[in-house]
C-alpha cells in the first residue's frame, strides 16, 4: 500500500485585474464622472497646505533663535513671532475648512460606488447569486465600501499624504543637500531598512484578517442570536443560556489569543524601529554637533537641519508606508471593479427586447431539458420535455428534491438549461433580454419577500405612481380586505417590525393572500406557485388555491404542491421522480392509471382520514 496522501494543490491567488495606480486613477474618473471633481483638487490643496504647516512650524523656532542671536530688536522680534502666529493659524483655518468640504465629496463619491455594486447585485444574473467565486468577490466588495474608512474612500487619505510625503521628501532633499549628502544616504537607509523589517511585521493583520474577521462575525452572530425575538422561545424552553454562555466565551477566549498573538508580533516591529531611530538620531546628533564645535553652523541652524533631518526621515517612511497602504487598497478597489463588472451568463440591455402584453396568449415549450448544478455529481432535472399551452394550468408534484423547484426556475429564466431549450413561442429564451423575460411572469414562492414598507407598496411594489383602486381591488379578490381594513392606517399600514416598532404583523395565511394580491396587481401573462401555501392546514390551502384558481383564469400557471389534492383543479398534472417525468395527466386520470401517482395520494389521504379520525375523537 502507497504511504503517498493524496492532497489537494493549494490554490494560487489570482492576480488581481487593477493594480493600485489603475485603482487610484478609476477613483479620480469616478470622482470626476459624478461632478465631484473638487475631490481630487481639494486632496492636492490638502498636501501642499499640510506641507506648508509643516514648514513654517520647522521654520519658526530656528527663526526666532537666529533673530535673538543677532540681537535684533524688540519689536522686529515680536513682529517675527506674531507673523509666524498669524500664518500657522491662517494654514490651520483653511485646512480645517478644505477639511470639512472635501469630506462629503468623499462620501458622495463612495455613495456612487455603493449605488453601482447595489445595481449589480440586484440585477445580475441569477446564477451568480450562487456562484462561490462571485459571492467570495461580493463578500470582499462589501468590505471596501463598508465605512468611512473602507478602501473606497480612505483611498484619497492615502493619495493625500502619499502626495504630501513625495513633496516634503523633495523640499527636505534640496535642504539636507546644503549640509551634506551622507545625511541622505543614511537616513534613507535607515528607513528603508527599518521599513524592510516592519513590512511583512505590519501585513500580519492584512494577511490574518479573514481569521480575525470570522471571530469578530462569530462573536457578533452569538450575541444577536442570545439577544434575537426569533429564539427567544428557544433559549427559554431548552434552556439553552449556557450553552450560548459557553460558546460566547469559547469565541471570545480564541480572540483574545488572536490578538494576543499579533500584540507580540507588533511588539518586534516597535523594538527595530527604536532602535534604528536611536542609532540614527546619534549618527545627526553627532555630526551636527561636530560642525557646530567647529563653527561651521549657528546653535539656530543646528536646530533647523537636526529638526529638518528628522522629518526627512518621516518623510521616506511616510512614503514607503503610503505605496503600502495604497497596494493594499488597490486590492480591495481591484476586487470591487472585479466585482461590479463581472460577467454576465445572460443577456440583458444587449438581448432582443420582449414587450409583456397579459391580453396576449404565451407558449413555453421545453426540449430535452436537462440542469445539473454547479459541483452536482449528476442532473437535478434530465431530459424533460413539455408545452406549457396558453391559458393552461399545469401541476407539478413529486417529493421533496425532485427537482420541482428547478424546473420553475428554468420556466422563469432564473437558470438556463445545461442540455436542451427553453422555448417561448418557439423561440430560445437565452436570445432575449432577460428583463424583459421576467416581466412576463408573476409568482408566489415558499418565502415571503414582504419590504419595511406600507401594505399598499408592498402590493404595487412601489412608492411612485402606485394605483390605489387596483390595490384594492387586488386585495379584495385575494380575501383580504376585512382584515387590511381593520387597521388603523388600513392600506397605509407598515410591515416589517425589524425597521418600524409599530408594524403591523400578518400571520402566515394573511401573507400568503397579500402575495397573491401582489401578483395580482403586475398582471403578467404567466403566474408561478411553487409551494407558497406549505405552511398552511389543508383546509386553508384549499381555500387559497381556489382563489388561485379564480384570479388567474385565462392565464398559463403552474402550481407546485406537495398536497396532492390541491391540485386536482389542474388541467394537467406532471410527476416528476428522479428528474423526469414519471407521470403525466388529469387528476381523475392518473388516480384510475393506478400508478405512482395514486399510490402517493392514497398515503397522503389515509394521513389525513387519520387525522380527522382522531381529532373527532
Amino acid at each position: 500500500m502507497s504511504n503517498t496522501q493524496n492532497t489537494a494543490p493549494k490554490e494560487k491567488p489570482q492576480k488581481p485585474k487593477y493594480n493600485m495606480w489603475q485603482s487610484a486613477w478609476y477613483m479620480i474618473r469616478t470622482a470626476v464622472r459624478e461632478k465631484e471633481k473638487k475631490v481630487p483638487i481639494l486632496c492636492i490643496l490638502t498636501a501642499l497646505l499640510a506641507l506648508a504647516s509643516n514648514l513654517a512650524s520647522l521654520t519658526v523656532t530656528p527663526a526666532i533663535l537666529g533673530a535673538v542671536e543677532r540681537h535684533a530688536p524688540l519689536g522686529t522680534l515680536l513682529g517675527l513671532i506674531a507673523g509666524f502666529v498669524v500664518l500657522i493659524m491662517a494654514l490651520n483655518a483653511v485646512s480645517g475648512y478644505v477639511d470639512a468640504n472635501i469630506l462629503y465629496g468623499k462620501v458622495t463619491v463612495r455613495t456612487c460606488i455603493i449605488a453601482k455594486l447595489s445595481d449589480k447585485l440586484m440585477k445580475t444574473s441569477y446564477p451568480n447569486i450562487s456562484d462561490e467565486k462571485f459571492l467570495k468577490m461580493r463578500g470582499k466588495a462589501e468590505q471596501a465600501i463598508s465605512c468611512n474608512a473602507a478602501a473606497s474612500e480612505a483611498v484619497w487619505n492615502t493619495m493625500t499624504e502619499l502626495l504630501k510625503n513625495l513633496l516634503g521628501f523633495l523640499v527636505y532633499l534640496a535642504l539636507l543637500t546644503n549640509v551634506n549628502p551622507l545625511l541622505i544616504l543614511v537616513i534613507t537607509a535607515a528607513s528603508l531598512l527599518n521599513y524592510f523589517i516592519n513590512k511583512p511585521l505590519g501585513e500580519y493583520g492584512h494577511r490574518h484578517r479573514e481569521e480575525e474577521g470570522l471571530l469578530d462575525g462569530t462573536l457578533f452572530y452569538w450575541t444577536i442570536t442570545a439577544e434575537s425575538s426569533y429564539m427567544a422561545k428557544d433559549i427559554r424552553l431548552f434552556g439553552m443560556r449556557p450553552w450560548l454562555e459557553e460558546l460566547y466565551r469559547k469565541t471570545w477566549t480564541a480572540y483574545r489569543a488572536f490578538h494576543r498573538k499579533a500584540q507580540n508580533v507588533y511588539i518586534w516591529g516597535a523594538v527595530a524601529d527604536l532602535t534604528l531611530a536611536f542609532l540614527r538620531n546619534g549618527f545627526i546628533y553627532a555630526y551636527l554637533i561636530y560642525l557646530m564645535l567647529n563653527g561651521t553652523m549657528s546653535v539656530s541652524l543646528f536646530l533647523l537641519y537636526f529638526t529638518a533631518a528628522g522629518s526627512f526621515s518621516d518623510w521616506v517612511s511616510g512614503i514607503l508606508n503610503n505605496l503600502l497602504t495604497l497596494y493594499r487598497q488597490g486590492l480591495e478597489l481591484s476586487n470591487l471593479r472585479e466585482c461590479i463588472e463581472y460577467p454576465e451568463p445572460f443577456l440583458f440591455a444587449e438581448g432582443e427586447p420582449l414587450e409583456a402584453d397579459p391580453e396576449r396568449k404565451y407558449e413555453i415549450r421545453l426540449e430535452d431539458v436537462s440542469f445539473r448544478y454547479p459541483a452536482a455529481d449528476k442532473d437535478t432535472l434530465s431530459h424533460i420535455s413539455f408545452t406549457l399551452h396558453p391559458g393552461e394550468k399545469l401541476a407539478v408534484v413529486g417529493l421533496n428534491g425532485a427537482g420541482k423547484t428547478t424546473l420553475i426556475k428554468l420556466l422563469c429564466g432564473f437558470l438556463d438549461p445545461t442540455e436542451g431549450k427553453v422555448l417561448l413561442d418557439g423561440k430560445d429564451i437565452r436570445k432575449y433580454n432577460r428583463q424583459d423575460y421576467y416581466r412576463l411572469f408573476s409568482a408566489v414562492f415558499q418565502d415571503f419577500s414582504l419590504l419595511a414598507a406600507t401594505v399598499a407598496s408592498n402590493v404595487a411594489q412601489t412608492e411612485e405612481d402606485l394605483d390605489m383602486p387596483r390595490v384594492k381591488d387586488c386585495i379584495a379578490k385575494a380575501g383580504l380586505t376585512e382584515k387590511i381594513e381593520s387597521l388603523p392606517a388600513q392600506y397605509e399600514e407598515k410591515l416589517c417590525r425589524e425597521v418600524y416598532e409599530d408594524a403591523v404583523m400578518l400571520s402566515g395565511g394573511e401573507t400568503q393572500r397579500l402575495m397573491l394580491a401582489r401578483a395580482l396587481y403586475k398582471n403578467a401573462p404567466f403566474v408561478m406557485l411553487d409551494e407558497p401555501t406549505a405552511a398552511l392546514d389543508p383546509l386553508a390551502e384549499a381555500d387559497l388555491y381556489g382563489k388561485y384558481h379564480e384570479m388567474t383564469r385565462g392565464r398559463s400557471s403552474v402550481y407546485i404542491s406537495h398536497r396532492l389534492a390541491s391540485t386536482r383543479f389542474c388541467d394537467r398534472i406532471l410527476l416528476i421522480e428522479d428528474g423526469r417525468i414519471a407521470e403525466e395527466g388529469t387528476h381523475e386520470g392518473l388516480l384510475a392509471a393506478g400508478g405512482r401517482y395514486a399510490e402517493l395520494f392514497e398515503v397522503q389521504s389515509k394521513y389525513y382520514r387519520n387525522q380527522d379520525s382522531a381529532e373527532e375523537s
